[in-house]
């Protein structure tokens, strides 16, 4: 196989104390509520050129499990609201892309496509909006629902929702604002758009009263991988943030999702894959093993059944802790990508209860890898070069060690093997992603229109 042309890009995912659950009991831990905290690791992570930072979200606390949501900083309780953060972060940093998480399931495309065009505008055109579904029943009762929006529901809502946003983002040409002060003309009319949205779900009627960012609107990122999901990115999204486990399910993913760009008038590269990984590095394997085990020590079993119910919808805390997972576990209304890898590790690997909250407790569901520099960027590069991935992002153990870690031993690596960049190539999150900076859909079309 040729080997490929392009880089590896990667984005560093910033959970509070760190990815792994029990990581904020850990001594060298971050308390990772303050400002100052992100502070450090975005300019840690821009130091080190990565792509962007990212920031999962929820809107709801889950605590049904009180003992256990107790004993656990993952309980849905963010510091800070991503948005906000990332705008607060973008006037102290430069380059680095800011990627939050917004739910359509709970959201306004308005607001929302206003919210993000502000973050592209303020940061100089380096946001992103990792679009998701809301599985979390708990969010839905503080959004005037009765219980858990159906799996099918949320996928159509979103799909109508991405292009409601879309739309928006386009509703004024780049050159729409002239600002002529001696003929008083603020804006060409001809080159602002409304949208006119009336569908099942929304009637927005625009435009949105933001003009566009240096990289035209931000970037479109999605985290599902359900059927709906993956035809969902193969028509909206730029980006990827996967959940494959294997190299095998990694190449069939990637094949999967960029066949399916064609139909849409879309090319392979319009949309980068980037799989979540875990990994715990030390300069040698026993020290990145004691790492791995001084955090994996430290896991209250209570949390860890938590774990896999939130992870997968299954309650198994009438199951004993060391019997098998059950083969048939009763069918939910959770994500069903998540769960179905959640579920086909316990089959495959044949684990019990313990052994399972075990293996997910630190990527909880994603790629986990315990070893030395070498060996992470040997495996990061066969995921790479065997078309499995188009980068990655980081999900570092611990913050901010963690992150550090692989900043200092692994990227050196990665560059001494040429897959990753010593120097940021544009100044936007769509130049740095090497992706292309959108057309104004009805520029094209009024244009188009005169031609004929």
């Amino acid at each position: 196989m040729a080997r490929r042309k392009d880089q590896i890009k990667l984005g560093a995912f910033l959970l509070f104390t760190g990815h792994h659950v029990a990581a904020w009991r850990h001594p060298q831990a971050s308390v990772g509520t303050e400002f100052e905290n992100y502070l450090e690791l975005a300019r840690l992570a821009e130091a080190a050129k990565f792509d962007a930072i990212f920031f999962a979200d929820g809107v709801a606390a889950r605590l049904k499990d009180v003992e256990a949501a107790t004993r656990k900083a993952h309980s849905g309780i963010y510091p800070f609201e991503p948005i906000t953060l990332l705008s607060a972060l973008s006037s102290v940093t430069r380059n680095i892309g800011l990627i939050a998480t917004a739910s359509t399931s709970f959201s306004d495309p308005f607001n929302l496509a206003r919210q993000f065009a502000s973050l592209d505008r303020l940061s100089g055109g380096r946001a992103g909006w990792n679009l998701v579904t809301s599985s979390d029943p708990d969010a839905a009762y503080n959004f005037g629902h009765d219980a858990q929006i159906l799996h099918a529901d949320r996928y159509e809502r979103a799909e109508e929702f991405a292009d409601v946003v879309l739309g928006l983002w386009d509703s004024f040409e780049d050159d729409a604002f002239i600002r002529d002060r001696q003929s008083g003309r603020y804006f060409d009319p001809h080159k602002l758009h409304r949208l006119d949205h009336s569908g099942k779900h929304f009637k927005v009627r625009g435009p949105l009263n933001i003009p566009r960012s240096p990289q035209g609107r931000p970037v479109l990122v999605q985290a599902g991988a359900s059927e709906p999901g993956k035809e969902l990115a193969a028509r909206t999204a730029e980006a990827i943030f996967a959940a494959q486990i294997t190299l095998e399910e990694a190449v069939a993913f990637y094949a999967d999702v960029k066949g399916r760009l064609a139909k849409f008038g879309r090319s392979h590269d319009d949309l980068k894959i980037l799989p979540g990984i875990f990994p715990v590095v030390g300069r040698t394997e026993s020290e990145a093993q004691e790492k791995f085990e001084s955090l994996q020590a430290l896991i209250q079993p209570e949390v860890g059944l938590n774990l896999i119910s939130q992870l997968s919808g299954v309650d198994l805390s009438a199951y004993p802790l060391d019997g098998l997972v059950p083969d048939d576990p009763p069918a939910t209304n959770a994500g069903k990508s998540r769960q179905a890898l959640v579920l086909d590790l316990a089959r495959r690997e044949n684990l019990t209860v313990r052994q399972l909250y075990l293996r997910i407790a630190g990527a909880r569901g994603h790629w986990q890898v315990v070893g030395t520099p070498v060996q992470i960027a040997d495996v990061l590069e066969e995921r790479f070069e065997n078309y499995g991935a188009d980068g990655f992002n980081i999900m570092a153990p611990l913050m901010p060690g963690g992150l550090a870690d692989f900043i200092e031993l692994v990227v050196p690596e990665l560059r001494r093997r040429g897959l990753f960049r010593t120097e940021y190539e544009g100044a936007t999150l769509r130049e740095n992603l090497g992706l292309k900076r959108p057309a104004n859909r009805f520029a094209d079309a009024s244009n188009a229109a005169a031609a004929e």
